[in-house]
């Protein structure tokens, strides 16, 4: 089977005939990997993603345990500071 590569935009785009994908049981938007090696890309299905808590996402993006994540206090308004751009008011 062949395919041409086309421009996709700003980008290239291949189009997969359906009863490959359906072969293979990938749908739209599924998730796929690319590997790249000297001279093929393959594509496999990639594993579903795990559910991650607010708390797991949260230590992953500080880097460090939930107890040490500084809290914004207080009930008032935070200070942006003055406006930089065209902001309306």
């Amino acid at each position: 089977m062949f395919a041409t590569i086309q421009k996709w935009g700003n980008s290239q785009g291949l189009r997969i005939p359906k009863a490959l994908l359906d072969g293979l049981g990938i749908c739209e938007n599924d998730r796929v990997e690319l590997i790249q090696t000297s001279d093929a890309i393959t594509i496999k299905k990639a594993a579903a993603a795990a559910h991650r808590t607010l708390e797991e996402r949260l230590i992953a993006f500080y880097g460090k345990p939930i107890e040490e994540i500084d809290r914004i206090q207080g009930d008032g308004e935070i200070d942006w500071g003055k406006p930089e751009g065209q902001e309306q008011w």
